[in-house]
């Protein structure tokens, strides 16, 4: 099973221990340069964010990833031996605010707790669904997107999420958004685009490579490509995009 990731955010004091007790269960990444922050927190699937409150940016590394449909769900433990920053940070989007010593002493069954992950049950569930036929709503709108017709493709996907209430539904919705972003491409919109495909990424984290016959992998990777080559060339270049990227959802038939 993959490990969930877990971001410390600065440079806390608190680290070795906080790393002597997890390493072994999570995968632990350490932000300490702010530049592109939330795109980093998307594409590294953070479960959790650390934030370490006696840095005087604390503020930012708090309230950056509640800006962003990409990252606003994932949850952010403030750790600060400042009363009032952990105050002023629960107002902030801290979903909570704790002292070093209260971290420590109940660190697994805080992270257990509040780090972003499916649980087993839901996991099963998701495989169980994803070994499904494509619904008829959803070949359609598979078939949308594969002849350019990006925004019908939208209306059909989202009709199918609206309609589903197991944990597949976010095939539908990671797919949608790639295509929106594919439309927003076409209509010269630079950093809709680029937003469109960061908010992708969260619903891509959680698939296995294959679900109910679409290539998630492949798809995952020529969105990448894309995203690339947006943040590549500058805003104003936008009608000069290599649309031979933009290519189509790829199906892998069952054996």
């Amino acid at each position: 099973m993959t490990q969930s990731v877990l971001i410390l955010a600065g440079t806390p004091t608190w680290e070795t221990p906080f790393r002597d007790q997890l390493t072994d269960a999570y995968h632990i990444i350490k932000y300490t340069d702010t530049k592109g922050y939330v795109a980093h927190l998307a594409d590294d699937h953070a479960a959790l964010i650390l934030v370490d409150g006696d840095q005087p940016d604390w503020h930012f590394w708090t309230t950056t990833p509640k800006t962003s449909p990409a990252t606003r769900r994932i949850p952010i433990i403030l750790v600060a031996d400042s009363a009032d920053v952990r105050d002023k940070a629960l107002g902030a989007g801290a979903d909570l605010a704790l002292t070093p010593a209260e971290l420590l002493e109940d660190l697994p069954r805080l992270v257990t707790d509040y780090a972003r992950a499916l649980d087993p049950a839901t996991a099963e569930q998701l495989d169980c669904e994803c070994h499904e036929d494509l619904p008829p709503l959803a070949v359609q709108a598979v078939e949308k997107f594969n002849a350019g017709e990006y925004y019908p493709q939208h209306d059909l996907f989202e009709e199918q999420w609206m309609h589903t209430t197991g944990p597949v539904r976010d095939l539908y919705r990671a797919v949608l958004q790639v295509g929106i972003a594919y439309f927003q491409i076409t209509r010269g919109n630079h950093r809709g685009a680029i937003k469109m495909l960061l908010r992708s990424v969260q619903w891509f984290a959680l698939l296995p490579d294959v679900c109910q016959g679409i290539d998630i992998k492949q798809l995952r990777e020529d969105s990448l490509q894309v995203r690339a080559e947006l943040e590549r060339i500058k805003p104003e270049d936008i009608a000069n995009f290599d649309r031979s990227l933009l290519k189509p959802v790829r199906m892998v038939e069952k054996g």
